[in-house]
């Protein structure tokens, strides 16, 4: 796969997270998807928490965690999306479906927080996180019947620059393992 590319190449009628999925289940456990969306979660959880946030997990459709920072006071309610991608598909896409955005926005409402959605990828070896408010992420990867967050070398460098999105990177190199 060129990481140039923002699109993976022809694979016949799979989307690319049909063909992660496809070609991931026979290397994951079973529960992969339920262990990886919890650990997107913890990891967030943590990043938040060790920069001051006062954060908690909250189990409520549209959003997954509740922050305050107590600096400002801004109060942020933050679905999180995570996704792990098995060798040939690191730049895959991460979609978003539709549907997701008006519960995010609903949560907040409710909780009487901004509306944030956070992005957690597994492309071995680096594992990378994006937290931006959901009109960023609206703007970015504008609605269809998915939204589609890029993971390739342009847009991740673009990220980089964006003051809107805080992001953060963890190299997991494996020193011993299967």
């Amino acid at each position: 796969m060129n990481p140039e590319s923002p699109c993976p190449p022809d694979r016949g009628r799979l989307t690319p997270s049909q063909l992660t999925e496809r070609i991931g289940s026979e290397m994951k456990s079973s529960r992969h998807a339920k262990i990886c969306g919890d650990f997107g979660e913890s990891l967030v959880l943590y990043w938040l928490s060790k920069h001051g946030f006062e954060c908690a997990a909250v189990d409520h459709t549209g959003i997954d965690i509740i922050a305050r920072n107590k600096i400002s006071g801004h109060l942020m309610g933050i679905s999180v999306k995570s996704r792990t991608r098995i060798e040939g598909t690191e730049f895959s896409t991460v979609d978003v479906p539709a549907h997701h955005f008006p519960k995010i926005e609903t949560a907040c409402k409710e909780f009487g927080c901004s509306p944030h959605i956070a992005i957690v990828v597994d492309a071995h070896p680096l594992i990378r996180a994006y937290l931006m408010p959901l009109s960023r992420f609206l703007e970015l990867c504008p609605t269809k019947k998915n939204s589609y967050w890029k993971m390739n070398i342009e847009s991740i460098k673009a990220y980089e620059n964006d003051a809107q999105i805080m992001a953060f990177e963890l190299n997991c190199m494996k020193t011993r393992g299967w």
